[in-house]
C-alpha cells in the first residue's frame, strides 16, 4: 500500500487553510483532523477526553497542552503508519510539537511537511468580515462569494445562506465579528509563529503564499509540496 502524505496546515485566521484542507483530503483520500471539530465532537459525545476538557473550560479556564495533546493523539495514533492525515490548528505551540513528533516516531511514522499559508492583515481583515460556517458541516464560506438574490444586489442578509456542499444553514461565528477578528491575528503571530520556527530548523517547513482564488492557492500548494 502506498503510505498516504502527513502534514500539517497552518495559517492565520481568514488565510483559507479550512478550505484547503478539505480539498486536499478529499483529493488524497487522507484524513481531515481538525483540533476544534475534535474538541466539539469530545464535548458533544462526553468522552473521557471531552469530560476532563470541560472541567477546565466550565471554569473558564484554558485547557492544558497535556489535554489537547491527548485529544489529538488519540485520533492521530489510531490510524494505520500507511494512512496519511492533515493536522488543522494542531499543534499550537512548540511544547505540543515535541509531543507530536515523539509520539509519532515512536509508534508510527512523522509528518512530510508543515505547510504555512500567509496573508497580508489588510486581506486577512477583509476576509474574516464576510466568513461564514455551516451549522452542519462546518464547512467555511465567504459571504462575497455568495451570489445575490434578483437583481444581483444587496447586502449579507439578502443572501441565500445556504452551505454549497450540504445545504446547512450558515451563521457567523462570535469569534469572526470585527471586534475579536484583530486579537485572534495577534495570538496567531504571537503562539503560533513560534512553531514555524520549531519545524524551519528542521527543514520541513513549505511557505505558500495565500492571495488570489482558491484554486490558485492549492496549485501553489500542491506544487510547493511536489504533489499532484
Amino acid at each position: 500500500m502506498t503510505e498516504g502524505v502527513r502534514i500539517g496546515l497552518f495559517g492565520p485566521p481568514g488565510a483559507g487553510k479550512g478550505t484547503q484542507a478539505q480539498i486536499l483530503r478529499d483529493r488524497w483520500g487522507v484524513a481531515h483532523i481538525s483540533s476544534g471539530d475534535l474538541f466539539r465532537h469530545n464535548l458533544k459525545e462526553r468522552t473521557p477526553l471531552g469530560l476532563k476538557a470541560a472541567e477546565f473550560m466550565e471554569k473558564g479556564l484554558l485547557v492544558p497542552d497535556e489535554v489537547t495533546i491527548d485529544i489529538i493523539l488519540d485520533k492521530v495514533l489510531a490510524l494505520d503508519k500507511e494512512e496519511g492525515f492533515i493536522l488543522d490548528g494542531f499543534p499550537r505551540n512548540t511544547h505540543q510539537a515535541e509531543s507530536l513528533d515523539e509520539a509519532l516516531d515512536q509508534q508510527s511514522r512523522g509528518l512530510d511537511a508543515i505547510v504555512h499559508i500567509e496573508l497580508p492583515e489588510d486581506e486577512l481583515l477583509r476576509r474574516l468580515g464576510g466568513r461564514y460556517s455551516c451549522r452542519q458541516c462546518q464547512a467555511p464560506h465567504n459571504i462575497e462569494l455568495i451570489p445575490a438574490n434578483g437583481n444581483g444586489q444587496g447586502t449579507a442578509e439578502d443572501r441565500k445562506l445556504e452551505c454549497e456542499q450540504c445545504g446547512g444553514e450558515l451563521y457567523q461565528r462570535a469569534d469572526d465579528s470585527s471586534e475579536a477578528v484583530a486579537q485572534r491575528i495577534a495570538v496567531y503571530r504571537n503562539e503560533t509563529m513560534p512553531v514555524l520556527d520549531f519545524y524551519r530548523v528542521r527543514e520541513m517547513l513549505v511557505e505558500v503564499e495565500g492571495l488570489g482564488s482558491v484554486e490558485a492557492v492549492n496549485k501553489r500548494l500542491l506544487t510547493a509540496l511536489k504533489r499532484g
